[in-house]
């Protein structure tokens, strides 16, 4: 029974908390940017204050106990002054990675252990010896060529390469732990702050150099309690944060821990043994029109660092751990002597300092050594990259919001009329019915079906929205059935966590239990998502979660999860397990189809379940030349499928701003153009035929290049390549590249240098390796190793293929990537200095899962000379592992050869090799250019029995 006066005073507070809402929305449309005083920094975390710049000598760790068994090594760690025990594991995983785990040996409560981002079947293995001397020394890899020791007098833990010493644990001392404890029986721990009186550090000083040392009142602040804004943080568990430091060796570049809109190379944010900037900080916002060179937290968490040195060699450390975390790095460079002339000795170093503010210590070291097979390491843990169905890599059009069926029509018929490909049209929160999500409104969304079916005849698909805050409706049958099933987060004292977003008062399904998710994934069965079909796939935003009213607008960090687990132990999971819900709705609905799912908050091993987006971004310069370093590091931390919304999600691009990230983005993983409510129109034809044309060209562009995007995401998916890469990844041993953020490379072969900059008539493009690179879209070449200036019109975009590749393309126009299925290919070859070039066709349906049962074919295809220097041979090559089972039917009708001398004639070998049916091919050779021309060679591309043979006018020779 509820009593009128308690309901009087609900409604009284709901009116108040919608007038919140409003006030909120409204300052957010006219402040267009964040406000940094509403997110923290290190200081205003109680426990990045307390152990940042903690006194390490007023707390020692000794190992005892130290023993190997099985394969594994184990140690008791105890901490003084307080004599609490931890336990330490050093594991060796297949792919010789270590994984270095210590966890309280009793505690008064179990810490967090993450669940579900590594996969299932990693396997530990022996080490190959072990030896006890002062030190205890374990011996690894292939050859027994790496090699780790563990000084226990120090706690220092050093690995090492080829007997090179490459990464180091603890050298720094920066190893503790918060123990578990009672309230009432504080560990004293000297040293809390660094903001200490002049009177204070004097005291010190004085009872450091005292005989009986006074021991200092513990500075329990941010421990029991804290305070951030309005809102109070209960910490009923008391203090739990951990640290560690590791050290990258012959190194002075790091790359990853994403999110940030920082530099790629990251900077150092500790200099001296003083704060620089503030630390790197992982912890999932929502984060509105943010600011750039920022270390602040956005909307995603990756803990990985990777670091890449001048001998080729990549090494790694990915630290799991969902809580929040502060990352400081710190660079050491060597000293130079004699003016500078002469360097001390010593070597270039970059340290990492981790902090979490809860969970056990559970950190994995990647050795490499090479940046490739780092990311198959990473991915061995993590999971391969989920491999997308083709029409998710081609061109998508959002928009917050298109208002009705007839807008939506309007729209896709508007690309017809303007014949620009597209695939996917999206629908924002306002197709609901009253933000009330798996809902449509039902005046201007009526018959959600047949729209649909008309989207589909042309081969093109629909995503909807579906946040996770679900509207407090007792009429809303999903608010209804969660309620009554127990499936929302609960507050502090336990009941029904309630938070403001988008519907108003809104409850958020707890989805780190299993049980929630399974529940959850039954909603995108038709018979529960009315309206629904094939063809309709997701978008989920606000999921870091999302909460108006919140500290930092998300939910407060004793709210209780599954298993009584605050949010404080592993927020950063939450988006990730609302990614892996919804994509198992998806296979719930239709287990061969392969999902598409976009997500905004993102955690290591995000990157199974879909793709990933950078979020409220903004429509200027600044946002767009962020929007590479971003995407770069995304790419190297295991999250390929990503991609910044054209032209930035805020406010209004100029043209030419509109046409520099369109021309950006079709080159990059994920294209999607988007726009704010309050932003003007912006569908490509609206800004004049000369604008309409050049968007036309960078659209068509991504469609001409998807047999070989594709197929790079192929690559992505079985060897765990980035799409998007930094130079350094194909030219590891090419220092011009380790600080270039402003140049990627998609796939191996296509180097593009995007111009991010207003007014730009002229860029910088620095062509890496000892390569020839052919401009696409001119007859120019240009030598690797070296730095050219470009003219940059606003029809052109700096790409260029290196020679020895070959890249397949389709090049007829079409409505949309379905209806290109059986277009015949063009191929794009750019010989080597050697006269060779090399490529690679991926092809299955792109759409389902038969691929996983060898339902594809795989062809490598090859032009080399022969060894009489009289003709080059192309060939399709079919000798290749894992090449499939499939046969399409799809032809060349092309070939485009750059880098080639005159030719006197291109024969056709079809058949057998010893009595092929020859034919003579029509060609076009411009001498000027080196470019030779082949029409309709009419042979099926996937087929191994042909060739194509170029002849010589004259006997060509490498001089």
């Amino acid at each position: 029974v509820v009593s009128t006066q308690s309901t009087g005073r609900e409604m009284k507070n709901d009116h108040i908390r919608i007038a919140f809402l409003i006030l909120f929305v409204l300052l957010l449309e006219i402040a267009f940017t964040v406000d940094r005083s509403n997110f923290k920094k290190c200081n205003d975390a109680g426990f990045c204050k307390r152990t940042r710049f903690l006194n390490r000598e007023a707390i020692s760790y000794s190992l005892s106990e130290i023993s190997y068994n099985e394969g594994k090594l184990t140690a008791n760690i105890r901490a003084s002054p307080s004599n609490h025990d931890f336990v330490l594991e050093l594991l060796l995983y297949k792919h010789d990675i270590v994984r270095l785990r210590i966890n309280e040996k009793a505690p008064i409560r179990s810490r967090y252990e993450t669940q579900d981002v590594l996969v299932e079947g990693i396997e530990t293995v022996p080490f190959i010896s072990y030896e006890k001397t002062s030190n205890h020394s374990l011996i690894f890899g292939p050859d027994g060529r790496y090699s780790l020791i563990l000084d226990p007098s120090s706690f220092l833990i050093s690995f090492f390469v080829d007997g090179s010493l490459a990464v180091s644990v603890n050298t720094e001392k920066y190893f503790h732990m918060e123990e578990y404890r009672l309230k009432e029986t504080p560990t004293p721990i000297e040293g809390q702050s660094t903001e200490t009186t002049e009177g204070e550090q004097q005291a010190s000083v004085e009872s450091s150099t005292s005989d009986q040392p006074e021991v200092p009142k513990l500075d329990t602040d941010g421990m029991w309690q804290e305070t951030w804004k309005s809102h109070q943080d209960s910490k009923p568990h008391g203090p739990s944060a951990v640290t560690l430091d590791f050290t990258f060796h012959n190194s002075e570049h790091v790359y990853g821990i994403p999110e940030h809109a920082a530099n790629f190379s990251l900077p150092e944010t500790i200099e001296g043994g003083e704060p620089k900037i503030e630390p790197y900080r992982l912890f999932n916002l929502d984060v509105f029109e943010y600011e750039l060179n920022e270390p602040m937290a956005l909307y995603g968490s990756v803990p990985f660092l990777m670091s890449h040195s001048a001998n080729g060699h990549s090494h790694a450390v990915f630290w799991l751990n969902p809580s929040e975390t502060w990352v400081d790095i710190k660079k050491t460079k060597p000293k130079s002597s004699l003016f500078g002339l002469l360097s001390s000795g010593e070597e270039s170093s970059v340290s990492s300092h981790w902090i979490s503010e809860s969970g056990i210590l559970d950190a994995f070291i990647l050795l490499g050594e090479n940046p490739k097979t780092v990311f198959r390491q990473y991915h061995y843990l993590t999971g391969p990259s989920f491999f997308p169905p083709l029409f998710s890599i081609a061109y998508h059009q959002c928009r917050w919001n298109y208002k009705d069926e007839a807008d939506v029509a309007a729209v896709d018929a508007g690309f017809d009329e303007h014949n620009i490909p597209y695939d996917v049209i999206w629908l924002d929160i306002e197709h609901t019915d009253g933000k009330r999500y798996f809902t449509w409104d039902p005046h201007n969304f009526p018959t959600p079906e047949k729209m649909q079916k008309n989207i589909a005849s042309k081969g093109r698909k629909m995503v909807t929205i579906i946040d996770p805050h679900i509207k407090r409706d007792s009429s809303y049958s999903i608010y209804k059935m969660a309620q009554d099933e127990g499936l929302f987060l609960k507050d502090r004292s336990g009941s029904e966590f309630q938070g403001w977003c988008w519907p108003g008062s809104s409850s958020y399904p707890d989805f780190t239990e299993k049980r929630v998710r399974d529940r959850w994934a039954q909603l995108y069965l038709p018979e529960n998502y009315k309206g629904s079909t094939d063809i309709l796939y997701t978008w989920i935003d606000m999921n870091e979660p999302s909460v108006f009213d919140g500290p930092e607008i998300t939910v407060h960090k004793d709210v209780v999860h599954y298993g009584d687990r605050e949010n404080r132990e592993l927020h950063n999971l939450y988006g990730f397990y609302y990614h892996m819900a919804s994509y198992e709705g998806h296979l719930l609905r239709n287990s061969l189809l392969r999902p598409f799912i976009l997500s905004r908050a993102f955690f290591a091993g995000s990157h199974r379940f879909g793709s990933i987006w950078t979020g409220d971004n903004k429509a200027d310069w600044g946002h767009l030349e962020a929007s590479v370093p971003m995407l770069l590091s995304l790419s190297v931390s295991g999250i390929h499928f990503c991609g910044a919304d054209i032209p930035g999600f805020f406010g209004n691009p100029s043209t030419e701003l509109l046409v520099r990230w369109y021309q950006a983005g079709v080159l990059q993983p994920f294209v999607r153009a988007h726009a704010h409510i309050d932003a003007k129109r912006r569908e490509p034809w609206l800004f004049g035929d000369d604008i309409t044309k050049l968007i036309t060209q960078a659209i068509r562009l991504r469609y001409q290049l998807l047999p070989y995007i594709y197929t790079t995401f192929y690559f992505s998916y079985r060897d765990s390549t980035p799409v998007m890469r930094p130079l350094w990844v194909e030219y590891p041993t090419d220092v011009n590249t380790f600080q270039l953020q402003d140049h990627y490379l998609l796939g191996s072969d296509i180097l593009v240098k995007p111009v991010l900059k207003e007014g730009q008539t002229h860029t910088t493009v620095y062509f890496p390796g000892n390569d020839l690179w052919f401009d696409f879209t001119n007859k120019n070449t240009y030598e690797g190793g070296f730095t050219e200036t470009i003219p940059t019109p606003l029809d052109y975009i700096p790409y260029f293929q290196r020679g020895g590749s070959i890249i397949p393309a389709k090049l007829r126009p079409r409505r949309s990537s379905t209806q290109m299925a059986l277009d015949p290919y063009t191929l794009y070859v750019a010989l080597d200095k050697n006269l060779e070039a090399r490529g690679h066709l991926y092809v299955d349906d792109g759409l389902t899962f038969s691929y996983v049962q060898g339902a594809y074919i795989f062809r490598t295809l090859s032009i080399t000379r022969d060894t009489s220097g009289t003709y080059l041979t192309l060939k399709c090559l079919s000798s290749e592992e894992n090449e499939g089972t499939m046969y399409y039917r799809n032809k060349i009708e092309r070939i485009i050869v750059r880098g080639i001398q005159k030719v006197k004639k291109v024969v056709l070998e079809v058949g057998n090799e010893d009595t092929p049916k020859q034919t003579e091919l029509e060609f076009k050779h411009s001498a000027h250019s080196n470019k030779l021309v082949v029409r309709n060679p009419n042979v099926v591309i996937t087929n191994p029995n042909w060739t194509v043979k170029f002849y010589f006018c004259l006997l060509y020779t490498s001089d």
